[in-house]
């Protein structure tokens, strides 16, 4: 499960090269969780949450992401910022990857 998640990560990270994000962080951990993706784009900061599935037997990627995990989300973001003189304009997006039978991905921007 390590593995996919991992794999689904790099994906998410070629992909928003492409699409022109600059990655400022990976897998920033707080005690209050962890932001897979913090990167910006055309001044804006976005923090990722990226959710990888082999199949999509249980759902969607996407679903797995619960108003607890996205308040956990808030949360590390906030603290992320805490050093911060002036805050810039954020946004929460969610990356959906589906593995099989090709990857699948979906951006989901404001996501929450």
């Amino acid at each position: 499960m390590r593995d996919s998640g991992l794999k689904g990560e790099a994906i998410a990270i070629n992909y928003l090269k492409k699409k022109g994000y600059k990655i400022l962080q990976r897998n920033y951990r707080t005690k209050f969780g962890e932001i897979d993706v913090i990167a910006s784009k055309d001044d804006v900061m976005v923090f990722i949450e990226v959710k990888t599935r082999s199949t999509d037997l249980f759902g969607a990627p996407e679903d797995a992401v619960t108003r607890q995990k996205q308040e956990r989300i808030k949360k590390a973001a906030l603290y992320y910022l805490k050093d911060f003189k002036t805050i810039p304009p954020l946004r929460f997006d969610v990356i959906s990857i589906e593995l099989k039978p090709e990857p699948r991905i979906e951006h989901i921007e404001y996501a929450f």
